[in-house]
């Protein structure tokens, strides 16, 4: 059996981990806003000094924005890796968005996992600037694709 690293955008079509749904507008800009929410988490956690919320908030961000254009576009993710599968098999091989983005998401990904399942991992206060800093440059670009792609 294929384990869920090595899946590809077909793979989580056909293993139901990319499902697809009726479009939805509401449920994008819904998706936006909770982006815009977990940045503010972010700054919160990184201000106190919390910097595995921090990392976690970041990613959560960054995952609900990439969600907002699956939103828009009548998916549906059962798997945040699937996430960056789509935008790769959609939006990065149309050259729509610029590869670097997705490699973000799977970084941060990873290290949300970390971060939330490994009994010996610390983030330190790097960790969480650099996840700020690149989680309000990452719920930006996300915007701009979804504006570009509404019309």
């Amino acid at each position: 059996m294929v384990g869920i690293l090595s899946t590809n955008f077909e793979d989580c079509i056909s293993k139901g981990l990319l499902r697809r749904i009726p479009k939805s507008k509401q449920n994008a800009e819904e998706s936006i806003k909770t982006s815009e929410k977990w940045l503010t988490e972010a700054d919160a956690n990184h201000t106190a000094g919390s910097y595995n919320s921090c990392l976690l908030s970041s990613y959560l961000a960054m995952f609900h924005a990439a969600r907002a254009i699956l939103w828009h576009d009548g998916y549906r993710e059962k798997s945040h890796y699937c996430v960056a599968r789509y935008l790769e098999a959609v939006y990065i091989k149309k050259r729509f968005l610029e590869t670097e983005w997705v490699d973000l998401l799977d970084y941060y990904r990873d290290l949300r996992h970390d971060d939330s399942y490994s009994t010996s991992f610390t983030a330190t206060e790097e960790d969480c600037k650099g996840a700020v800093k690149t989680s309000k440059k990452f719920v930006k670009r996300m915007k701009e694709l979804l504006s570009s792609i509404k019309n």
